[in-house]
């Protein structure tokens, strides 16, 4: 209930901040509110979003497909606050999950307790080009995973990145970047965090988890953060292109996804074993034209977890690699065609089914990102299961 209480609070703040500034500031995609003390101590922008989506999928028994499994759903509904306090130096984010989806995964890991915090971070430019982040936000991984679900191409992320990426931590991150000469740019990332995911409660149950990431940026940055971005909807008059590395290991990990994925229980604590995730990764933008491409890697020392006496407990590690290749091109009508190609390569020990998966999806831009419709067709081939084709249908709105 405390939660319900929290939320109507931040409302009616937003709706007293409205009343506060100029209805000739407001304008749709710039937030719903956009408020800065008068003394400029510190500012708030809130903007909320919420996705629709509609589902089908025919599974193929073997012989031929069966009947069409359907469901809608609200896939995301959030709430993001970011601005800066004190002084422009200093600046958060804040965001808050209500569908089902944002605020599943309730276990004895965090009091049993829906999962409402996604983002709450603390940004200090503390010196020249140095950032330190601390609090929850997401890891340093590949960039599908960064790029934010309200700037997807198509209705949700690929395969490589729902088994293999680092998602959300706790902990801190420090990020700096160079100019060389009058274009190149480097990025540098790091972080320490708790290795066991967002909104755990129970505090660190095995080692802790290091994460380093380099991208490049040969031709200079993208207009508007777009390598973080899918689409060229700035339509770069100049080629870019922003090239991504990314190792992390989460010593003595408890999970069977490095940070994500089943705990390792066993009958006297928890299996531990150290698990390498290793990403390559790009985004290029040219005139409309997008490609973004990703390799993903992990490992485990010892994968498969065992009673003291060796006996195996049945959770592994999930080791494999993954690619993940999209391209697009926008017209200059803003509808939008786009296709990707997504393939799993599991090892051998986790008796699992490779998966290919192709996808071909449509968007229509009306503001961007910000109101959009989108929808897609996907064929997955998996050896030894069920494959499947699936159409879907989103509509996203974002303040």
């Amino acid at each position: 209930m405390k939660i319900k209480y929290f939320i109507i609070a931040l409302l009616l703040s937003s709706v007293y901040a409205t009343q506060a500034q100029e209805i000739s500031d407001a304008k749709f995609g710039n937030g719903l509110i956009n408020f800065t003390a008068k003394d400029s101590s510190f500012s708030v922008k809130f903007a909320p979003r919420f996705q629709f989506r509609a589902n089908t999928i025919w599974s193929h028994d073997g012989t031929q497909y069966e009947k069409a499994f359907q469901n809608f759903l609200i896939r995301r509904a959030r709430l993001k606050f970011d601005g800066f306090a004190f002084s422009p130096k200093v600046k958060y984010k804040l965001e808050l999950g209500l569908s089902n989806r944002d605020i599943s995964g309730a276990n004895e890991f965090n009091n049993n307790s829906p999962r409402y915090i996604l983002d709450a971070v603390i940004m200090w430019n503390f010196y020249e080009n140095f950032e330190l982040w601390v609090g929850q936000t997401k890891l340093p991984g590949n960039i599908e995973r960064v790029v934010s679900s309200a700037n997807l191409q198509l209705i949700d992320r690929s395969i490589l990145n729902s088994r293999f990426n680092i998602d959300r931590d706790l902990g801190f991150q420090l990020r700096h970047h160079i100019e060389l000469g009058e274009k190149f740019v480097i990025k540098e990332k790091i972080a320490l965090s708790q290795g066991e995911g967002r909104n755990v409660t129970v505090g660190n149950l095995g080692g802790h988890q290091y994460t380093g990431r380099v991208e490049l940026l040969p031709f200079g940055l993208f207009k508007s953060k777009g390598d973080y971005v899918q689409g060229d909807l700035k339509r770069e008059p100049k080629p870019k292109l922003m090239v991504g590395v990314t190792y992390d290991l989460n010593k003595d990990a408890v999970r069977t996804r490095s940070n994500l994925g089943t705990y390792m229980i066993t009958e006297n604590g928890y299996y531990q074993t150290n698990i390498a995730t290793f990403f390559v990764d790009g985004m290029f933008k040219y005139k409309g034209f997008a490609f973004m491409g990703e390799y993903a890697n992990r490992e485990a020392d010892s994968p498969i977890a065992t009673e003291e006496d060796g006996t195996p407990t049945g959770d592994i590690v999930l080791e494999g690699d993954a690619i993940n290749f999209q391209g697009s091109y926008l017209l200059k009508s803003n509808y939008e065609v786009t296709g990707r190609y997504s393939a799993i390569n599991y090892y051998e020990i986790n008796g699992t089914s490779d998966v290919d998966q192709y996808t071909l999806g449509f968007s229509k831009y009306f503001v961007g990102h910000k109101l959009k419709v989108q929808t897609d067709f996907t064929y997955s081939e998996k050896n030894a299961e069920k494959d499947f084709l699936m159409w879907r249908l989103g509509f996203d709105l974002h303040f």
